[in-house]
């Protein structure tokens, strides 16, 4: 059967849909043109034609698998609610027992950053834009007077970073933490960082 002839955004929005998988699939050190190709039913050739490299494919791929969960964060962030219901909102969605999605995508593109400048540029400019997103909301509400955080842009460094490194043992680890004792550590992270302690919290979000 012909294939449904596709605008250029159309095609691009395809193709990196498609390389997102094969690496989920493959690994990024693994993952060849070739693969992107067949899995669509297409030439390399037309491949190559929207990104002339395998690095620039793989890059543009975590861009776009980024760009739905930033776009999501931002709506968590931009509900019409206190700081402290929407970061806490925010932080388990974005934990690994939350819907987030690509765990695994994004430790397979942080392992692959150390050797590919082109992905360590796009993983580093998504990374400062949850941090600014997260410091952003902090700030809000520690002049609002809900919290006595002191240093909004160390708190969301300090947060993601927990979040992160929980979300590397959970993925290399499946099954070491239950979900309960994760949900209760990252409440108890976000306290920390809030200025807050843990009973404060929860009546803040009562």
């Amino acid at each position: 059967m012909a294939r449904v002839r596709l605008s250029v955004a159309q095609r691009r929005e395809e193709l990196l849909g498609a390389a997102v998988e094969q690496i989920q699939l493959r690994g990024v050190a693994h993952v060849r043109i070739a693969d992107v190709a067949a899995s669509l039913g297409v030439s390399n050739a037309l491949v190559l034609y929207h990104f002339s490299t395998k690095e620039q494919l793989v890059a543009a791929a975590f861009a776009h698998a980024a760009d739905a969960d930033l776009a999501h964060l931002r709506k968590l962030l931009g509900r019409r609610t206190p700081a402290v219901r929407r970061l806490r909102a925010a932080v388990r969605w974005y934990a690994p027992t939350g819907a987030a999605k690509g765990w695994r995508l994004w430790i397979e593109g942080w392992a692959a950053s150390l050797r590919e400048p082109a992905l360590r540029e796009v993983a580093c400019d998504l990374d400062q834009q949850w941090k600014a997103a997260l410091t952003e909301v902090i700030a809000e509400g520690a002049a609002a007077g809900e919290f006595p955080c002191p240093d909004p842009a160390a708190a969301a460094w300090r947060l993601t970073a927990f979040l992160d490194g929980l979300a590397v043992q959970m993925t290399s680890y499946a099954g070491s933490l239950s979900r309960a004792a994760m949900l209760e550590w990252t409440d108890e992270a976000l306290a920390r960082e809030l200025g807050l302690e843990r009973a404060e919290l929860a009546t803040a979000l009562r």
